[in-house]
Parts: structure tokens; C-alpha cells; sequence
């Protein structure tokens, strides 16, 4: 009788999971002959999808485009459905980028009257901008960041004609951002832990009772354009600067930056382009043979797609625009003992390709209709003008090609599945806190992730209950099965991280989630518990020793990385007890490491190894030390011993025992005001860009910090300044050979 129990049990999960799981081809494209030097004239867009290439079954739809959007860059969408598209309208309108700090971009509201999938009302939400770059959707407003200031703004349109009419400033920073545009913040990402972040500043922010909420990390990943979150609320970040597709995605990143080797799989940095790109800015050297990019430059708004209305198999997978090649990587994410590792989906091959050369990939979304959105800024040139002035590589390419003349439009696509129709359009901005907790466990990531922003933002307590029976609810896998459109453990990690959102961390729940079912929720229950650890709470201790031993490889390194806010004895003894558990674990040994830091910070030990000096060049490094972890640490590192590249060279040189760094300071204020071009110690590097957007006491700031790191003196802002009086007609870059020449004559 058991036996047929059994039997029947096994008929009956395979055949739920049959019924339940819809097989779909993953079959790539065939690749068209490669043309080496393509044409760069303008297509429309129903010319130009004709040029895209897509795996078997996926279909790209057009959502938007010129005049209707004009040079976009980034999507967000509002609790309707509605999409702010915010434009750079003044960048790189000619080969120098002139005008490009012209106050006159714009935000746009993309309405889908007819629910078709496709944009047909739009309005300026918001005109005279400098070139925005984040945009954030709350209830009622929209959060806002324009390049070179750190400010964030609020928009509202309080009549509801779909124009803002009511502005004000919800942060203010007094610094102004200078330097490249390519090299500032972006994001203004909404974590699964509450938290908004950007990428370089190392500032993040909570959006709580009408007031803003600043905290600081110290290491934590800088990035360049683009971040994205998984569903544990680990994101990835990238960097064109340092050609870096992803990283920082091993832990979430209030633990600091931790990229370790092999994150990325043999090869993952090679891109396949379907055209030639000869408008690449490493030169000859960045091209194969057939003309096609070798190596991924240009990388941008990387997404990991949490949609249902693509095949699951696409669930989790983090998607890579790279519009200097024309193309999109979709990558698996694959976790191999812990470590995150990605890999490139298909063989030699794209997720997405297109052969026309103004195709412009700048980001990738995940849509509320769960499809894949892709916003193409669609033009010629896609570098700033730092790298295309007269002397760079790129500069005779662009005029041969004439892609200086392509600007002025964009179009936003999304990618579909022949098979599976998307979602009509959400309504989640009238609903009560009470209606939206029943989104917390929906399919598609956006929808549970806007579901706990807007619970937070309406700050009813009255759910609280509610929230507290979702996350005690251990339901069986039957009930999982059973109940297709749900993930009832990800529902509780949702609901116990919106309880946190309206300031309830009930100790007793997290103590009854540390025995969940799913390791996804005795994790989130041991990070909430942190609030317990910073008050050496030893009441947590005997269940963590527990979880220390987890089944769960993730569970353990969660532990590990937690303690580190405890600084009780017992702490510090379970860590060394999961140091000799696992110490031939890569990942854990290295949360157990950072954690037995605790009080010992990068900073601390900076201020100890500046104390003697004047108070006035103390200032001075600090601020500079600020300033390199948001815009040097991409290229040089965290230590200034420069970024290794994949194959084991160097992005930039090593800025320890530089002889340019400790030698004459007026020397070295002016490689930093107008850039270095051409070969350092027989190595070539690249262009260093100019920084002489920023004013001389921000210079002087971070040549402070660095030359301290070398054991030498700082440098004042008088240097710079009469660096700059020196060199103000220079408009190319230095060489080495003219600031040797130079620094002779002086002598």
C-alpha cells in the first residue's frame, strides 16, 4: 500500500510539473556575413529591426521613437505603467560636443492609451534639464538627478495635464560633480533592503514619512552607467572606463565591493558583434581581424531579467548592452560553491545584434508587462568628447564615417516571445496598502519590488498584521505547486523587508525565520537580525551558531558577513568557527576575513597614517580620498595599484612609487587638468581623461590623497591654480615627452 502511495506521489508531481513547465527552443540566430566597413546612414525603425538578430521564437517590438522620444538614455515607469524617458538632448550634437552643458534636455511621460504595448500619448514632463541621468518614480513624484550635481529633486504634476508644475530640492550636496559626464553617478535603484543607491557616489538614500534618509558606505562598488538588482537584492554593476561587463553582484553591497577571480567565465569578456565596429576607442587593438569588436568597451545599463512573459529559462539572466558593439549579452548566472559566476548564453554568438551602426543600446529593463525593454539611443556617436577630440584614435573614424552628422533621434523596443503574450498594463497607484500586499509574491520582479515601495511610501501600519501572516505562512511545496503565479518563499523575504520599510524588526519573527523552509528566507531573516547584532543582543547568538552550519552554502556566508556588526566575544568566536569549517571556501573565508575586521576600516587606518600632519592637509586628503573611491578607483583601484584586466594587464598605471606622482607637483596638477596620452614606462594605457571641469581645490584634493599614500607632502590648491594659468590655451593632451621637456626648461 505505501508502494502505491509512493507511486502515485511520483505520478502526480511529475505530472504537475509537466503541466506546469512548457518546453521552449533556445535556438540562436545564424550570423550574417560580417561587412567590415557598414553603412552609417539613418534608418527608420521598422528599416532598422529589420537589421536586429534575436534568438529563434523572441520577437522585438517597437515602443517608442523619434519625434515622440529624442535621444533617451534611461526608463522608469510609475505604479500605472506610465514611462519617463529621461532625454540628453545636448549630447554630443557634433564631433567636440559643443553646447553639450546647454540646460535644455528633458524628461518625458510615455503614456499607452490603447493598452496595444506601444507609446501614442506624451508629454514634457520636465524641460530645461542638464542632461538628467537618474530618475526614480515614488507615489506622486518623480525623484531627479542631473549630471554634475550630486542634488536630487522632486516632480509633481498636481493637476494631472502630465507636466510637472511643482519642484523642490530633497537633497542638496554643496560639492558640484565635475569631470567626464560618462564617469558620474547613475541608478537611483530602489534595493530589496530599502535602500536607494547610485553607483560612484558612495551615498544612499531612504525615502521615508515625506524626508529624506542619507547613509554612507565606505567600500562600496563605485560603477559607471547602469545597476540592477537580483532578487535577493544583490546588484551589478559595470564600467566602460575600466571595459568591466559586470561586477560587484557576489554580496549586497552595503558588505563593500568584492569581485573575485573567475566571477567571469573563460571568455565572457569577448563580445560577438554581427558588423564591423571600427568606431572603437582602444584602436586597432580592440579589433579582430573581421573588424568586429575582440573585447567588451562600451558596457551600459546591464539588467537582470525578473519578468514572466519571456521563457522562464530567461528568469535571473543578466542582460549587457554594448553599443559600441551594436549588441546585447545575455549571461547565466550560475553560483559554483557559493561564487557567482556568469557565462555567456549562447556559443560565440549574442542574446541581440544588429548591423546597423546607429543601433545604440543603453539600457535594459524589465517591463510591468514582464517583457525585456531595451532603450536604443539610436546615433552616431556614443563616446564624449573627451575621447573624440583631435589626436584620438576614434576621431578620423567618426569623420570618415560621417557619424557625427546621426543625432537627434531614439527609439525604445521591447523584446517578446511569439509563444507568451505580456501583460496589460498595472494600476497599482490607486490601490490600498491592504490591496497591494497581494503583489508581494507576484512573478515578475517589478511588480513585488514597486508593490513594497509603495506599502513603505504610504506608511500604513495598519498591514503590518497582514505582513507578519505572509511571512510566518511555511507553506508546503504543494501549496507552491498548486498555486502557479506565486513564489510564496520570495513573497516572505518581500514581506519581511516591508515590515523593515515601516520600521517593524520583530525579534520573535526573525527568530521563527531562521528555521523557514527556504534558505532565501532564513538569509533575509539573519540580515534583519543585524539590528540585534549592533546591540550585542546574545539572545540571537545560539540560533546563528546553528545557521552557521546551514545546509545552504549562501546561509553561511550570510552569517559570516553579518557578524561583522557585533563586537561581543562570542561574535568574534563563531566567526573563527566558520573560518576553520570552511576555510577551503573562497567566498566564506572571505566574509569571515572582512568580518573579523570589524573596527579596522580603510579610513580609520588612512586618518592613522595621516594624524601628524597640519589640519589643513588632513582636510584636504580625506576630501581627496572621497573624491578618488567616486572617479579614480574604476581604473586605478582601491589600493592605486591600478585594475587588472582579465588577460592580467593593467587599465591604468600603478600610482605607488610613480615618479610622476612624488616628483614636481606642478607637473602632476597639469596631467590631471588636460589628460596624459601615449606610452608610460614602453606600457600604453589609453587615454587618461582631462579633469580641469573641476575647480583647483578638488584637484589638489585628490593628488593630496594620493601623493600620502606615497609617503609625501600634499599638494595646494595654489599649484593647480597656476598649473591651470600655465596651460589654460592647451586643449590637447600631455605626453610624458613635452612634461619632461617642460619640467627641463625649468630647470
Amino acid at each position: 500500500m505505501k508502494l502505491n502511495q509512493c507511486l502515485f506521489l511520483g505520478l502526480l508531481v511529475t505530472t504537475i510539473f509537466s503541466c506546469k513547465q512548457k518546453e521552449y527552443v533556445d535556438e540562436i540566430y545564424e550570423k550574417p556575413e560580417i561587412i567590415k566597413e557598414a553603412s552609417s546612414q539613418f534608418l527608420s525603425p521598422e528599416e532598422s529591426m529589420k537589421t536586429f538578430y534575436v534568438p529563434k521564437g523572441y520577437k522585438v517590438e517597437l515602443v517608442a521613437s523619434e519625434p515622440m522620444v529624442d535621444e533617451p538614455i534611461t526608463i522608469a515607469w510609475d505604479g500605472n505603467g506610465r514611462m519617463y524617458v529621461a532625454e540628453m538632448n545636448t549630447y554630443m550634437q557634433d564631433l567636440d560636443g559643443t553646447g553639450t552643458n546647454r540646460s535644455i534636455s528633458k524628461i518625458k511621460l510615455l503614456t499607452d492609451t490603447d493598452g496595444d504595448g506601444k507609446m501614442d500619448k506624451s508629454t514634457v514632463f520636465i524641460d530645461s534639464l542638464m542632461l538628467p541621468r537618474m530618475i526614480l518614480p515614488l507615489e506622486d513624484e518623480l525623484i531627479v538627478n542631473e549630471t554634475y550635481s550630486y542634488d536630487l529633486w522632486s516632480y509633481k504634476d498636481t493637476d494631472g495635464d502630465g507636466v510637472a508644475d511643482k519642484k523642490e530640492r530633497v537633497y542638496y550636496n554643496e560639492n558640484r560633480r565635475g569631470g567626464n559626464l560618462e564617469h558620474q553617478q547613475s541608478g537611483l535603484l530602489w534595493n530589496l533592503d530599502n535602500w536607494v543607491y547610485t553607483t560612484y557616489n558612495p551615498v544612499r538614500f531612504k525615502f521615508k514619512k515625506g524626508k529624506v534618509v542619507v547613509d554612507s558606505l565606505e567600500n562600496m562598488p563605485s560603477g559607471q552607467w547602469g545597476l540592477s538588482q537580483d532578487d535577493m537584492g544583490n546588484m551589478y554593476y559595470s564600467s566602460a572606463g575600466s571595459e568591466n561587463p559586470a561586477y560587484g553582484f557576489q554580496q549586497p553591497a552595503a558588505y563593500g565591493d568584492y569581485n573575485p577571480e573567475g566571477r567571469l567565465s573563460e571568455g565572457f569578456i569577448e563580445p560577438w558583434p554581427i558588423v564591423g565596429t571600427p568606431d572603437v576607442q582602444g584602436g586597432p587593438k580592440r579589433l579582430r581581424e573581421d573588424g568586429t569588436l575582440n573585447h567588451f568597451t562600451g558596457v551600459a545599463g546591464q539588467e537582470i531579467f525578473r519578468g514572466h512573459k519571456l521563457p522562464p529559462s530567461t528568469y535571473g539572466d543578466l542582460f549587457i548592452p554594448e553599443p559600441v558593439g551594436r549588441l546585447i549579452r545575455r549571461a547565466k548566472v550560475r553560483v559554483e560553491n557559493g561564487k557567482k559566476v556568469l557565462y555567456n548564453a549562447y556559443d560565440e554568438a549574442e542574446f541581440m545584434a544588429s548591423t546597423d551602426l546607429n543601433f545604440r543600446p543603453t539600457q535594459a529593463k524589465t517591463g510591468p508587462d514582464g517583457a525585456l525593454y531595451v532603450v536604443d539611443m539610436y546615433r552616431g556617436i556614443i563616446q564624449e568628447s573627451n575621447w573624440t577630440r583631435k589626436g584620438s584614435v576614434i576621431r578620423p573614424v567618426i569623420e570618415r564615417k560621417g557619424l557625427d552628422k546621426n543625432i537627434g533621434k531614439g527609439r525604445i523596443y521591447r523584446i517578446v516571445h511569439e509563444d507568451i503574450t505580456p501583460d496589460k498594463k498595472p494600476e497599482l497607484l490607486g490601490k490600498k496598502a491592504s490591496e497591494l500586499v497581494e503583489y508581494l509574491g507576484h512573478p515578475n520582479g517589478w511588480y513585488r519590488n514597486t508593490a513594497q515601495k509603495l506599502i513603505i511610501l504610504k506608511d500604513d501600519q495598519t498591514v503590518i498584521p497582514e505582513l507578519k501572516e505572509i511571512a510566518l505562512d511555511n507553506s508546503s511545496i504543494w501549496t507552491s505547486l498548486f498555486d502557479t503565479d506565486k513564489d510564496l518563499g520570495i513573497a516572505r523575504v518581500h514581506a519581511l523587508w516591508t515590515l523593515e520599510g515601516l520600521g517593524v524588526v520583530d525579534k520573535g519573527l526573525i527568530k521563527a525565520k531562521f528555521t523557514d523552509e527556504d534558505p532565501r528566507v532564513r538569509l533575509t531573516a539573519i540580515r534583519l537580525s543585524e539590528t540585534f547584532l549592533k546591540k550585542d543582543d546574545t539572545d540571537i547568538f545560539a540560533a546563528l551558531e546553528t545557521l552557521s552550519k546551514d545546509q545552504d552554502i549562501d546561509v553561511v556566508n550570510q552569517v559570516a558577513l553579518s557578524l561583522r556588526y557585533s563586537k561581543a566575544k562570542k561574535a568574534t568566536e563563531l566567526l573563527k568557527s566558520i573560518q576553520d569549517a570552511y576555510a577551503d571556501n573562497e567566498i566564506v573565508s572571505h566574509s569571515v576575513k572582512e568580518s573579523l575586521k570589524k573596527d579596522d576600516s580603510k579610513l580609520a587606518q588612512l586618518k592613522a597614517r595621516i594624524s601628524n600632519r597640519p589640519l589643513g592637509e588632513k582636510q584636504s586628503i580625506l576630501r581627496g580620498y572621497d573624491s578618488y573611491k567616486q572617479l579614480c578607483i574604476t581604473c586605478h583601484g582601491p589600493d592605486l595599484a591600478g585594475v587588472p584586466t582579465e588577460d592580467g594587464a593593467l587599465i591604468a598605471p600603478s600610482l605607488i612609487g610613480s615618479a610622476r606622482v612624488v616628483g614636481d607637483k606642478g607637473t602632476l596638477s597639469k596631467i590631471l587638468l588636460n589628460g596624459l596620452i601615449g606610452p608610460i614606462e614602453g606600457q600604453e594605457y589609453g587615454i587618461m581623461m582631462a579633469l580641469k571641469s573641476n575647480d583647483d581645490q578638488w584637484i589638489a584634493d585628490v593628488l593630496s590623497y594620493v601623493r600620502a599614500l606615497n609617503n609625501v607632502d600634499g599638494v595646494h590648491k595654489r599649484i593647480v591654480g597656476n598649473a591651470r594659468k600655465e596651460s589654460k590655451d592647451r586643449e590637447d593632451y600631455w605626453t610624458l615627452e613635452e612634461l619632461e621637456a617642460l619640467e627641463k626648461e625649468k630647470k
